[in-house]
């Protein structure tokens, strides 16, 4: 409402030598702002300019803008845009000082200097706020003047103006701040650094003592109003509520701008994230994280997607203040034994069965010879049991008898977008992919067999509500995996986690399946799986690439995605792991060709250790 406002009309400033009139009032500019909401509407992120839309007072309770008035200029609503006693008062301080020690600035001239000036300490800067501040004041009414500074003031921890310190420090909207938070808030602005609550509690609850005797004083709060605020206990947000959904939003910006084309007003964002499993996945990730750091890990990612692509929870990382690398969309790692299933599953489509039988057995391709975590081999067994206990020289030859070509473009017809090389090592997951990209592939194992692609925008629209762009009704998604090969993939990754590699990623009651990953030298270790219409990724390693010790895909990986899913669950539709289509009916001049019998079956171990490939 206020911006573009201009002072047509020059006036003459009481004081001035001559009279001298002023100049025209500069234009008032302020960059358009994104905000980015949860699929509930929950605020998650800001990103353009520094400032929201000015505050309307008349939205705000009547204690809100009070409590700055008190506090920062108690004849704001009489003086002409300057207080002379104020001036007076400083410059007597300013005398005894030998310097300039305090301003007098009324609340106008703050807005003068926030619109128009720098921060220097001299006479000739102070007189030009002063005659902008008349400026301001016959161009503007008071409480457009003080929405102008409640919309522009620093609030400390990366919060300028009263909404986005609302958020940061309330996680709730200016109009439902209470007594004691417009108190609190308004005790900042002396020192966004040594007064802020989360950094300076103390100092903080000192000065909101001080802000609510103003109001006391000033007639705009009873005295009984004032002990029923020092009684209230508001939750400060140590960490910003919106954190953890950074990479998320980071992710999203340069798409919802390529939607909405040149942002030239504030738009609002309307995405698929569930702000409460995003919560619940960053601090799975971040507690992983910690209880693997004597083993060497730093970092990590999850993706969780729901059966349509949705992106319901994005974490890139365990923090992105100080490490905003998005592991989650960006990070090309090697997915070790999670790039398996695409091995089997070419293996199935080319006629193999769970039950078919293969070899534990040394192997010998193009000079390179795998080798599996645990010494010796344990011969025949059957395919099933062979994907559930993780064995690299299994995988290694299948992959070279269906063909590694076969197993890329498997790969790829899933959603592996990355280069996928096609040397022997391949089936160990020598390539690199995104945590994304797996999740994009696994995706099919959980939809029936059908096409996943990941996306985050819902909705475009402009402050007001109209709608910039929305997402169009989409496609019948694409069948990639048919039967029978669908169920007997499903079939061996259930056992996975049942009695293989995965056990830690049980949850009871639950239709899960999944595989562990996890790199030479352990430097990468994941675990990727899902249940009916939701599939989760998770990944720990570091980003210098060395090497942890001993963290296995089933080990804290699969803890982690226990972790996440046991709240995605709750959160999010899901149910057993669909079946998909029917097969195809064989013609009836064609003679159903037997299943080869069962390999025999390898006892399984309770505990099998962390799995590992041989270095590429």
């Amino acid at each position: 409402m206020l911006i573009g406002l201009l002072a047509s009309a020059t006036v003459t400033l009481p004081g001035l030598p001559g009279g001298a009139a002023l100049p025209p009032l500069p234009p008032i500019e302020r960059a358009p702002q994104v905000v980015f909401v949860d699929r509930n509407g929950a605020r998650i992120g800001v990103r353009g300019g520094r400032y929201g839309p000015g505050v309307d007072i008349r939205s705000l309770p009547a204690h809100v803008p009070a409590a700055f008035v008190a506090i920062e200029d108690r004849r704001f609503y009489s003086h002409p845009g300057f207080d002379a006693t104020g001036i007076a008062r400083a410059a007597a301080a300013n005398l005894a000082e030998g310097g300039i020690a305090q301003g007098g600035s009324t609340i106008t001239q703050q807005v003068a200097r926030l619109l128009f000036l720098n921060q220097d300490k001299t006479l000739e800067r102070k007189a030009r706020e002063v005659a902008l501040a008349v400026q301001l004041e016959r161009a503007f009414t008071k409480p457009q003047i003080l929405g102008l500074y409640l919309s522009r003031i620093n609030f400390g921890k990366g919060a300028w103006g009263l909404e986005a310190a609302a958020w940061r420090y309330f996680n709730k909207p200016a109009s439902r701040l209470t007594v004691r938070e417009a108190a609190m808030l308004a005790s900042i602005p002396k020192s966004p650094t040594g007064y802020n609550p989360v950094d300076q509690p103390a100092r903080n609850a000192e000065r909101t003592k001080l802000v609510l005797d103003a109001m006391v004083e000033t007639g705009a709060l009873p005295a009984k109003g004032r002990a029923a605020a020092l009684k209230e206990t508001p939750r400060v947000w140590t960490r910003a509520p919106e954190a953890s959904a950074q990479y998320f939003v980071d992710w999203m910006d340069a798409q919802a701008r390529r939607r909405a084309g040149p942002v030239r007003q504030d738009l609002v964002v309307e995405t698929t994230l569930d702000l409460p499993l995003e919560r619940s996945a960053e601090d799975a990730l971040r507690g992983g994280v910690s209880r693997g750091a004597a083993q060497g890990v730093q970092q990590g990612a999850v993706v969780v997607l729901d059966g349509s692509g949705a992106v319901r929870a994005l974490v890139g990382g365990t923090d992105h203040l100080t490490a905003p690398y998005n592991r989650a969309t960006d990070a090309r790692r090697q997915p070790g034994s999670a790039f398996k299933p695409f091995v089997w599953l070419a293996a199935l489509e080319a006629g193999r069965t769970p039950d078919s039988e293969v070899v534990d057995e040394p192997v010998t391709l193009e000079g390179w010879s795998p080798a599996n975590y645990e010494p010796g081999f344990l011969g025949a067994m059957s395919l099933e049991t062979a994907l559930a206990r993780s064995v690299n020289t299994v995988a290694a030859r299948l992959a070279d008898e269906v063909g590694r070509d076969t197993v890329a473009s498997t790969a790829r017809r899933l959603g592996i977008s990355t280069p996928i090389p096609t040397t022997p090592a391949m089936a160990l997951g020598s390539g690199l992919v995104t945590p994304m990209d797996l999740a994009e592939s696994y995706g099919a194992f959980a939809t029936g067999g059908r096409q996943v692609e990941a996306w985050g925008v819902s909705r475009i629209r402009t402050a007001g509500g109209r709608v910039v762009w929305s997402r169009p009704a989409p496609a019948a998604p694409k069948q990639v995996i048919d039967n029978p090969a669908l169920s007997d993939l499903n079939r061996m990754m259930r056992q996975v986690v049942s009695t293989g590699t995965g056990t830690r990623a049980a949850l009871p009651g639950r239709d899960l399946a999944g595989k562990t990953g996890t790199t030479s030298a352990y430097q990468d270790a994941w675990f990727a799986g899902y249940t009916g219409g939701i599939v989760t990724v998770v990944w720990l390693g570091r980003d210098d690439n060395r090497p942890m010790t001993g963290v296995s895909g089933g080990s804290l990986p699969a803890e982690v995605w226990r972790n996440v899913m046991s709240a995605a669950v709750k959160r999010l539709p899901s149910g057993p792991i669909p079946a998909g289509p029917p097969p195809p009916e064989l013609p009836p001049d064609v003679p159903e060709v037997a299943s080869p019998p069962a390999a025999p079956e390898v006892p399984m171990p309770t505990d099998p250790g962390p799995e590992t490939e041989e270095p590429q």
